[in-house]
């Protein structure tokens, strides 16, 4: 039960298939509110805070053990033994689509399948891979981190929405960004954008489901096909919207392809 208080799980629901939610960077479960209950009626509904977010134990958050996703992958994998229920259905966002890719690579048997919303195994463009963000970008994005935090959450959480017309969504992120401890977001920013989990990739063979966002100013269009390309049985939905976060955005139309891909998954 440690596992459970140390990421402050909450279960909800019915059912006996567990669906695991886990959120993006600088954020918590929270983001989730209009995406999990739609799943209530038929599973258990878990959802967790990653150490070192929300509601989780920020004393566990130690920048050695850290230092890159597998940790989180490992607490991921404390998290559905403890509850004990058998192959699990996962759902990531962001960074926590790769270190659910990580927990599936290390212990296949603990998932039945894998929803990546808007995963990306490397930011940094790479000779003919397109990340999104060359060496220089990801210098000043996290110099900017590292000398103004706040101010550089003011100015990342409308790139991020990227839906003008509806500013509240990002001033929901921009109290999100400020709600997290800066030691820690800066830290974690520089083992998120630094990684580069490219060649795990190969390692996973659980079914899983890309849900590309068609403009999204993090992720672009070419990492959902690469994806799509070098991980096995998976498949790709390109949602025609904006943003980097559609659970908050587009919250049906990101419902709507969990649950067309759920209806079809074999038993």
């Amino acid at each position: 039960m440690e596992a459970l208080k140390r990421q402050n799980v909450t279960v909800s629901g019915s059912g006996e298939q567990l669906i695991v939610f886990s959120h993006g960077f600088g954020c918590d479960q929270r983001m989730w509110r209009l995406v999990a209950p739609a799943f209530e009626a038929d599973y258990r509904v878990v959802l967790l805070d990653l150490v070192g977010a929300g509601g989780s134990d920020l004393s566990a958050y130690d920048p050695a053990r850290y230092a890159t996703l597998h940790a989180h992958a490992e607490d991921l994998l404390a998290v559905v033994a403890a509850l004990a229920a058998g192959p699990v259905i996962f759902v990531g966002h962001s960074v926590s689509a790769t270190i659910g890719l990580l927990a599936a690579a290390a212990a296949p048997e603990q998932f039945r399948c894998l929803v990546l919303l808007g995963p990306s195994p490397c930011y940094l463009n790479q000779g003919h891979y397109v990340g999104g963000f060359g060496a220089r970008d990801i210098e000043e994005l996290l110099g900017a981190l590292d000398s103004n935090y706040l101010g550089w959450s003011g100015n990342m959480a409308p790139v991020i929405m990227a839906h003008d017309e509806r500013p509240e969504l990002a001033g929901e992120l921009f109290r999100s960004f400020c709600a997290t401890d800066p030691r820690i977001a800066r830290h974690f920013a520089r083992v998120t954008f630094l990684a580069d989990h490219r060649a795990d990739l190969a390692r996973v063979r659980t079914p899983s489901l890309i849900v590309q966002v068609a403009h999204d100013a993090l992720v672009p269009v070419q990492v959902g096909t690469y994806l799509h390309r070098h991980l096995a049985a998976s498949q790709l939905v390109l949602l025609d919207t904006f943003g980097h976060c559609p659970h908050l955005s587009a919250p049906r139309a990101t419902i709507d392809a969990i649950r067309q891909y759920l209806v079809h998954l074999p038993s």
